[in-house]
């Protein structure tokens, strides 16, 4: 966990400084990505050998994203516990992703220990699978604990019925890595995002970008939500391809 702690500090944090919204904290975002990508020579195959840095993308044993399959262990697990507020927010075109940065004062609780809401990106296709299957795009909410512990909560994304949440959001990409853009006047609410069956599988995996830090609570929601084919085309003509595969799962226990 300290190396987790250690590279959320130095490669996952930075400041918005955007008086207007108060984003005024530390916000969650990837580490740039000059020296990887999702194809050719620095796709995620070679993640591992770009730098030292990365060397835990080829040599860890609790990566992500996995293939989740429906026998995994049975278990009691915690209701997750949603309180997130509405929010001003800024959509950003980060190079690998498109992401929303979230004001301060939204949380989950999980058995008891509160996360807070730092942020939420998108990966098409889905990073995980269920039983083998591969969803067009996959939501990552991603939380901090007080004491620097990643909680993700993953939504799996289908084709089906237009969206609301998204189509708002969509409307605001920067089409451009580098690009942001501060949304004035109008606040959302992120838990319009996840389903309303919250049932989840729960593992300890990993970052699934470089660094590729392990130590991260993953809960990856059973109920995939509909998107329009014309939302996933749309995304996809900014980022076609975003998803890094899947990693072995070797003696880890998912529970659902």
């Amino acid at each position: 966990m300290n190396q987790v702690i250690r590279w959320v500090t130095y490669f996952l944090i930075s400041v918005s400084t955007v008086t207007v919204l108060q984003f005024n904290r530390p916000i969650f975002s990837e580490t740039s990505t000059s020296d990887w990508g999702y194809q050719g020579k620095n796709g995620p195959e070679e993640w591992g050998e770009i730098t030292s840095e990365f060397s835990i993308c080829k040599t860890g044993k609790q990566q992500s994203p996995v293939n989740l399959e429906k026998t995994a262990s049975q278990a009691e697990l915690p209701a997750i516990k949603f309180d997130y507020k509405y929010s001003a927010y800024e959509v950003v075109n980060d190079g690998s992703t498109i992401k929303v940065n979230y004001a301060p004062g939204s949380s989950i609780s999980v058995a008891g220990k509160k996360y807070e809401l730092l942020q939420f990106h998108f990966h098409t296709h889905s990073e995980h699978q269920i039983n083998g299957k591969t969803y067009p795009m996959e939501a990552h909410l991603v939380h901090q604990s007080s004491d620097g512990e990643l909680a993700v909560i993953g939504v799996l994304m289908k084709e089906g019925k237009a969206n609301r949440f998204i189509s708002s959001l969509w409307s605001n990409i920067p089409e451009k890595p580098g690009e942001d853009q501060v949304i004035r006047g109008i606040q959302i609410n992120a838990s319009a995002l996840p389903p309303a069956d919250q049932s989840y599988y729960n593992y300890s995996g990993s970052l699934t970008t470089p660094p590729c830090s392990e130590g991260v609570n993953w809960m990856v929601l059973k109920t995939p939500i509909e998107v329009s084919k014309q939302q996933i085309k749309q995304f996809q003509s900014v980022y076609d391809v975003n998803a890094r595969p899947v990693q072995p799962l070797n003696n880890r226990q998912v529970k659902n």
